[in-house]
């Protein structure tokens, strides 16, 4: 018999006697062999971190996807990869004998890009092992010879966080589940994304060719930080997201700020106005309708809110910020409107390059988060028509030479092509509060539980097309600079998520 058919009738045999075997003390099993295996654990992230996942590197990503279904294969998995007219989707089943539901578990192997020069070590995608943060004195630790890892140490590397250690976590949690002689109580299902950094144009498509394979009683996605306060963290949705360039134009090239200044209108300025009047000075948006059809929380939801840890002053101090906005100083209810945000801002020329010059277009890089209540499209066109009541005329593209002499304000707004919606599961719902149930009984206390999570995971449109639930387990320190340089993963928090994805892999529900 082949090694890998061998290796299946070997699993096959232990999950059908470890269904019906007693359950130790779940967490203590876990975390017992989690500690004695830190060495393991940690170089199988070091090495699936080694290898460059940027999506439009197909190369990189192949080779990505190529390693994550040995990881799946390893662990019993019927695993392959799924084509798509993008990045594969690396695709696991393990069927449970007995198990009456299926669990679709998500998570994602792309990561955002890098630039080296910002960050602290030579190379982004080889991992440095550091006592604490980088910018909290943390020093640099060698990671060969390591047997035993401190809680508060940090690992930095691109995807650290978001989102490869969740996938080494699953992992990690079948084998001591394993080792325990325990097996789920769920079929199981995994799809991790090639392309979630770039909205996951691919994954939506993917469903009529795979929808059979896709097919799951409710979806577990494993992304995000936790709480803040580090407790296990199960979140009910995620906002969406619809982004765009605001560009205001001006001369028709950069013109001299002494010759004409005072004289020609500057873009940079009339753009830096638009913005303003966009938001009052407390952070409320002040675009016509924006909030339309968001009410507030209802009594069952308000006091899910109102159960979740205050931490807005550990957060406020690690991210060196004074204050939140005024219009919403719990950020709990901050989470449960739509944002307008600026992300970046260009105009000309700074630094050693700048030049005395009026410039010809002002460009301000934007995104908006959406709720459940609300739409990508519908937003959109609310803050299109707040720009032409400023007394803006928009225009598709660069303005021709008729626009430029019949308007006196012009201004473009480019909307990205893919927009996500909010997706959001009652707490009610008797699966999702399975998962709560499965890890209150591991921890001997119930996780944080938010109604929503900030950012977005492009999933929305997934799970609404196959129709069924999901929530969202995240598992990584909420101080992990997810998208920025120095990315970095608190090795306490991979350990923890061990113990948090075998709670799940059990839930009795």
């Amino acid at each position: 018999m082949p090694t890998r058919q061998a290796g299946r009738a070997v699993l096959a045999a232990w999950l059908a006697a470890s269904i019906v075997s007693a359950q130790p003390n779940l967490r203590a099993a876990v975390q017992a062999w989690v500690a004695s295996h830190q060495r393991p654990i940690v170089t199988e992230l070091v090495e699936l971190l080694g290898i460059p996942n940027f999506a439009p590197d197909r190369a990189g990503i192949r080779r990505n996807a190529g390693h994550l279904r040995g990881m799946l294969e390893r662990r019993g998995f019927a695993a392959e990869l799924l084509e798509t007219p993008g990045n594969p989707l690396v695709y696991g089943e393990l069927k449970v004998e007995g198990a009456s539901r299926t669990l679709l578990l998500y998570a994602h192997y792309d990561g955002q890009a890098v630039d080296p020069k910002r960050w602290t070590q030579p190379d982004p995608y080889v991992p440095v092992l550091r006592t604490a943060r980088v910018d909290r004195g943390g020093r640099d630790m060698p990671l060969g010879g390591v047997t035993k890892f401190e809680d508060e140490w940090r690992l930095y590397a691109r995807s650290a966080s978001d989102d490869k250690s969740p996938i080494v976590a699953l992992c990690a949690a079948m084998d001591a589940l394993k080792a325990a002689g325990l097996a789920p109580t769920s079929n199981i299902r995994v799809i991790l994304d090639g392309e979630e950094e770039a909205s996951s144009p691919s994954l939506v498509p993917a469903i009529g060719r795979y929808r059979d394979r896709l097919r799951a009683d409710l979806m577990v996605i494993l992304d995000g930080p936790t709480h803040s306060s580090g407790r296990p963290t199960v979140v009910f949705g995620a906002r969406g997201i619809a982004t765009f360039d605001l560009t205001v134009f001006g001369p028709r090239t950069g013109v001299h700020s002494g010759n004409y200044g005072n004289w020609i209108p500057n873009p940079a300025q009339r753009l830096a106005s638009l913005l303003a009047s966009m938001k009052s000075d407390d952070g409320r948006v002040l675009v016509a309708g924006f909030y339309d059809g968001v009410a507030p929380p209802g009594r069952e939801e308000r006091h899910l809110l109102d159960a979740v840890p205050d931490d807005s002053g550990r957060i406020l101090e690690a991210f060196g910020v004074a204050a939140p906005e005024r219009a919403f100083p719990k950020l709990q209810d901050a989470l449960q409107a739509p944002t307008l945000n600026v992300r970046g801002l260009a105009g000309a020329h700074v630094g050693p390059t700048a030049r005395t010059i009026i410039p010809d277009s002002a460009t301000a890089a934007m995104d908006i988060r959406l709720v459940k209540e609300t739409r990508a499209d519908a937003l959109l066109e609310k803050v299109k028509a707040h720009i032409r009541a400023q007394g803006y005329h928009l225009v598709d593209g660069e303005p021709d030479d008729a626009a430029r002499a019949a308007y006196s304000k012009l201004a473009r707004v480019a909307v990205s092509e893919t927009a996500i919606n909010a997706f959001r599961t009652p707490p009610s719902d008797p699966l999702a509060g399975g998962v709560v149930a499965a890890i209150q009984r591991t921890y001997g206390a119930a996780p944080v539980q938010l109604r929503t999570l900030g950012g977005t995971v492009p999933i929305a449109p997934f799970i609404d097309a196959l129709g069924f639930p999901a929530v969202i387990v995240p598992v990584v320190n909420f101080d992990n600079n997810q998208h920025e340089e120095n990315e970095n993963l608190r090795l306490g928090n991979l350990f923890d998520a061990i113990v948090t994805f075998a709670a799940i892999l059990r839930m009795q529900v």
